[in-house]
């Protein structure tokens, strides 16, 4: 049975109730509700973001305690949340102590009828450390709702979310196809055994995405499934996107021959999607360039997050091997790249991950055709996109950037990618790693072959070279990475596991 969206609020809000009600509040039937969740995202030192949406008119109030009893309780106003948005909101969390668990409550209030409240939905953060005496973990994966895969509570949900939410990290970096706005969803699906995936199914998730609306319900979809709603309760996340935010493998000025779609601009159906991800996310706002993805994360003086935007400045999909650079060549774009050689000169933490939406030394092409999608177009010296790449890799050489690493997803398979200017056709830089993870609950697949420009090595990967295309989350090929800092060696270990927490491999590096 598919479920329309005012079903859909329903179900998602009866379904979050459990997480209780603030004493002493009014139960009137015209008070606000929030039938999506709560969510925190963007931690710093002093505070974070908080998300929340109602189902009216409302403002947003946050209560944030150090103890879970909400004693010495400080107040936040946050946003309004109004029909133009769908009545998200957000507010942005500072003025805390660093280092601190810290327990929040969120709350709507009417603004048709000042005063009356909705219940209260609860969850936690901690903030960034400023000092180095305190280790850190955090989780990473991205995909999510892919392929057809959508929630089938029967075979256990988004199980991979309560697996890492088990290990408590202290931030989420989700890395890109947060949802499938492209992939639509059907009642059932037959597996090789015969039984039958049975999808939870919404009417936004019948059709593509092309409206700002159909947009922000993909990412209320993923809410239905309880581990997610509560991991994002409790474990606050960095985001950032990769395609399927939008379109499958899209690029800014493309024009669509997709019969599904009307609207054929990518650019225009990625406006709509940019919006929504922002109103339905957690995401510090830049107030030069509010639309800004790319951003720097300090996490302390032992770690510095770098998390890219590979689809907003790029030139078109092509076959990607021009020897020139050129409006053609565009991976991350000029001011990007000029932004992130800078943040990564001036980081004095110990280390320094780029949080990269594709993978760099994994061919990834067009289904069919040998039109890149990333920066690998096959062996041999850097053309195209690889000549950023190639920058980026020799300026941090020549800046002795120590400790500079990958993390990355979108290939739907875990594997981790040793790269060396020995094996490499192209030699000004000095080794690094690339850890990939991936789907958190989506198809999985077989994995890519490497492209030798950079010298990589697949060290390790988490699925058989055979692996059939599209294997459902039951299979049990959905991953998550986990990084460990150590704060009396200052090593960092670097850990995959499956949805059923099964250790696959680890690696410890010592800082340089």
């Amino acid at each position: 049975m598919t479920i329309t969206r005012r079903q859909f609020n329903q179900f998602t809000l009866g379904s979050i109730l459990s997480a209780g009600v603030a004493p002493g509040l009014s139960f009137a039937k015209d008070r606000p509700e929030l039938p999506t969740g709560v969510s925190s995202g963007d931690v710093s030192a002093d505070g974070a973001v908080i998300w929340s949406r109602a189902d009216r008119p409302s403002r947003l109030w946050v209560e944030v305690a150090d103890s879970p009893d909400f004693k010495n309780v400080r107040r936040f106003r946050g946003t309004a949340a109004l029909g133009d948005s769908d009545y998200n909101a957000r507010a942005v969390i500072s003025s805390l102590p660093a280092d601190r668990a810290w327990f929040y409550r969120v709350q709507m209030e009417s603004l048709e009828s000042p005063g009356l409240m909705s219940g209260a939905r609860e969850g936690r953060f901690s903030t960034a450390p400023v000092s180095a005496s305190k280790s850190v973990r955090f989780c990473w994966s991205g995909d999510t709702a892919g392929q057809g895969w959508g929630i089938d509570p029967s075979r256990g949900g988004m199980k991979t979310y309560a697996t890492m939410q088990s290990h408590n990290p202290d931030f989420f970096v989700h890395s890109g196809d947060q949802i499938y706005a492209d992939n639509t969803l059907s009642e059932t699906r037959e597996l090789d055994d015969g039984s039958q995936w049975t999808n939870i199914l919404v009417d936004a998730k019948t059709q593509v995405a092309q409206t700002t609306q159909e947009f922000r319900d993909n990412f209320y979809y993923n809410y239905l499934d309880e581990h997610l709603r509560r991991f994002h309760a409790n474990v606050p996340t960095y985001y950032q996107w990769d395609d399927h935010e939008v379109i499958n493998n899209w690029y800014p000025g493309e024009i669509l021959e997709d019969e599904r779609y009307q609207v054929k601009s990518a650019s225009l159906l990625a406006a709509r999607a940019r919006r929504a991800m922002f109103e339905c996310n957690p995401i510090r706002m830049n107030p030069a360039d509010p639309e800004r993805i790319y951003r720097r994360i300090n996490y302390g003086p032992l770690l510095d997050l770098f998390v890219l935007d590979l689809r907003s400045y790029r030139g078109a999909n092509s076959r990607n091997r021009q020897d020139k650079r050129s409006a053609a060549t565009k991976f991350l774009g000029g001011a990007q790249l000029t932004w992130l050689k800078q943040a990564l000169k001036s980081s004095s933490a110990t280390w320094k991950i780029i949080c990269s939406d594709l993978p760099i030394g994994i061919l990834v092409r067009e289904w069919g055709t040998e039109i890149s999608e990333n920066g690998a177009n096959g062996d041999g010296p850097p053309l195209g996109r690889e000549l950023e790449i190639a920058e980026l890799l020799s300026f941090v050489k020549a800046g002795k950037i120590r400790n500079t690493h990958f993390i990355t997803a979108d290939v739907h398979y875990c594997a981790s990618n040793h790269y060396d200017a020995t094996r490499a056709e192209f030699k000004d830089f000095d080794p690094f790693w690339e850890f990939v993870s991936g789907p958190l609950h989506a198809g999985s697949f077989a994995p890519g072959p490497l492209d030798n420009t950079f010298g990589p090595k697949q060290v390790f990967c988490g699925v058989p070279k055979d692996l059939a295309p599209n294997r459902p989350p039951s299979d049990g090929y959905q991953f998550f990475g986990q990084v460990d800092i150590d704060a009396d060696s200052r090593t960092m270990t670097v850990s995959h596991y499956n949805r059923d927490d099964k250790l696959l491999w680890s690696k410890t590096l010592q800082p340089g």
